[in-house]
């Protein structure tokens, strides 16, 4: 399962990793500038059927732009950031792109350095894309693999195998939270011993995220790229998150700004009101302004205190753990 190839990350954009941690530990976590890559399938398998453009995966290599936005995903894979004092809490990171490339340098990337400086194992998620001839269950078939290889490595990583939780921004929380909610849905057939594991996070942090693709909050690149440019309603519940929410669904933590003008902020209003209806715990943040796209935050707003703000929910939650 372990890819002994090293992973160069993008160490020049995650400088600017701050929040609950002081930020020179998140920086410095940084200059290794390689991590640990886990492979989501065994060998080169991954779940193949027909997509948009009648293939399997796109054709050449993996790009990476200069910001670090990843596209022509054909080896998904997590990229594993070990703490140097472990508390036993692993968090799945999801970055968002709206299904059509993976903001890794300016979402996941400095997310999973944040998250090691506070003792969390983190590990970024790099999954297929829609419209790279793959179909559009594969994102989701890789959010749910990448759950359960997480917990097939819980002994060799030291973790604690209920404080594993997802973060996912903008699409990525769309990921995220699908995974959360439909844990019990088998979207692909059994690969090995890991797919006998649980693909429920114990917890799971949605940041500007998009959840719903019925109208009118409908226009948004991610629910193209899964359900279509004409989809039936029955077709855009199906892929709404807030439509999904049962009592099994773990706690959430929303944050999203007002102003945001790629995700609606009825999303994570949608999302609030489904969870307080199933009895979910769930926490939410909305700020006046911020936009859309910020990450860790940009300093000197209000979205700047999100990292804090989940950081201590989930240590009150009991899900972040002391570091050893």
């Amino acid at each position: 399962m372990v890819n002994k190839r090293r992973e160069l990350l993008f160490a020049a954009m995650s400088g600017a990793a701050f929040g609950w941690a002081n930020p020179s530990s998140a920086a410095s976590a940084g200059q290794s500038a390689v991590q640990e890559a886990l492979d989501l399938w065994p060998g080169n398998y991954a779940p193949q059927s027909k997509g948009p453009h009648q293939g399997n995966g796109p054709e050449g290599p993996e790009k990476v732009s200069a910001k670090g936005s990843v596209a022509q995903v054909s080896r998904p894979r997590l990229i594993v950031y070990r703490p140097a004092r472990p508390n036993g809490s692993a968090v799945l990171v999801i970055a968002g792109g709206g299904y059509a490339h993976i903001e890794r340098g300016t979402e996941s990337t400095p997310t999973c350095l944040w998250l090691q400086a506070q003792g969390v194992t983190a590990f970024e998620l790099v999954y297929r894309l829609p419209g790279e001839h793959w179909t559009a269950e594969a994102p989701l078939q890789d959010g749910q693999r990448a759950m359960r290889v997480i917990r097939s490595v819980a002994g060799q990583y030291g973790l604690d195998t209920g404080r594993i939780g997802a973060i996912g921004f903008s699409a990525g929380g769309h990921l995220a939270g699908l995974t959360a909610a439909t844990a019990a849905v088998a979207r692909y057939a059994a690969v090995d011993a890991a797919d006998s594991l649980s693909s429920r996070p114990d917890f799971a942090g949605l940041i500007y995220p998009v959840l719903t693709f019925m109208a009118p909050f409908d226009h948004t690149h991610a629910r193209r790229e899964i359900v279509g440019e004409h989809p039936t309603a029955e077709q855009s519940a199906a892929f709404s998150v807030d439509r999904l929410v049962t009592a099994q669904m773990p706690p959430v933590f929303l944050a999203q700004a007002q102003d945001d003008p790629i995700s609606p902020v009825d999303n994570s209003l949608l999302m609030f009101n489904a969870l307080r209806a199933a009895g979910v715990p769930a926490e939410m943040h909305i700020f006046p302004q911020g936009g859309h796209g910020w990450g860790l935050g940009k300093p000197g707003t209000r979205v700047h205190a999100w990292p804090g703000l989940f950081a201590e929910w989930a240590a009150i939650s009991g899900f972040f753990g002391v570091p050893q």
